[in-house]
């Protein structure tokens, strides 16, 4: 399996620290992001990240994020050329879009119009900078982008399957209710669990979002096997949000047990 590291994972860690960690773990690449409580990349020049990335043998797969993407306007529109000139000057490979996650533009009709204005204007972007937008359905009740489907639709109907990747998370995949996988859509698959046994699937949270083990109740292990066994065979990135796992004094020990279980089990469930 290809692994990755978020950032969000171990946002404690400075940069090196954390392309370090990467390469310890095995990982094939890192997501980087511009959303954590540091500046992005520690505040080193772009560049000069991309080029340490690189020395370490580290590939930077993914770099976020422009939130609400989806609701277009002028600074949206900058916000998205300054993430795109960043993830080229870097060398990273993608550029994460997020959709609305507040309640509002999720009515029948008007999400699918918003999603659509936004994904069009920013294709010739994507295009002049040969790179590629993935865009992340969250499953939240107050999410304007739930489905996986209806943004396969809209890549479709732009015919800009060479431009848009989907995210495949697999707590989201699970919080909109499971359904279909596009693993020939997916540039990236999320992964992280829930174990808390009280919390209702409805309820769930980012801030539940922890390492994966025996106790998890998203089926990670069996989304994963699905996904492989339909063909992707693209990178699985931890995303976890859950301060105890921000808290962890030994975070190469517990995501290499994690690793370690997730790859003998999917093994398991493959043979």
């Amino acid at each position: 399996m290809k692994w990755a590291l978020n950032h969000m994972t171990t946002p404690n860690l400075g940069y090196e620290d954390f392309l370090d960690l990467a390469v310890k773990l095995g990982c094939v690449g890192v997501e980087v992001r511009n959303d954590i409580a540091r500046p992005l990349f520690d505040g080193m020049d772009p560049a000069e990240a991309g080029a340490l990335a690189r020395a370490k043998g580290v590939r930077l797969v993914g770099l976020s994020q422009v939130y609400p993407f989806n609701t277009w306007s002028a600074a949206i529109e900058q916000e998205v050329r300054d993430l795109i000139a960043t993830a080229k000057a870097a060398g990273a490979e993608t550029i994460s879009l997020i959709p609305r996650n507040d309640g509002t533009q999720t009515g029948e009709g008007e999400r699918q119009a918003k999603l659509r204005l936004a994904m069009k204007e920013v294709l010739p972007m994507l295009d002049a900078a040969d790179m590629t937008a993935l865009i992340e359905p969250l499953g939240f009740a107050v999410s304007s982008l739930r489905q996986k489907s209806e943004l396969v639709d809209t890549i479709e109907a732009l015919d800009a399957k060479n431009r848009y990747k989907l995210v495949h998370d697999t707590f989201h995949h699970t919080l909109a209710g499971g359904g279909a996988s596009y693993p020939a859509f997916t540039g990236i698959v999320h992964i992280s669990a829930v174990v808390d046994p009280e919390v209702p699937i409805q309820e769930m949270q980012d801030a539940h979002r922890v390492l994966i083990d025996a106790r998890d109740r998203l089926g990670n292990v069996e989304q994963i096997t699905d996904l492989l066994a339909q063909g992707y065979d693209g990178v699985f990135s931890y995303e976890c949000f859950a301060p105890e796992t921000h808290a962890l004094e030994d975070p190469y020990t517990e995501i290499k047990q994690s690793f370690d279980f997730i790859e003998s089990h999917v093994q398991a469930k493959a043979a």
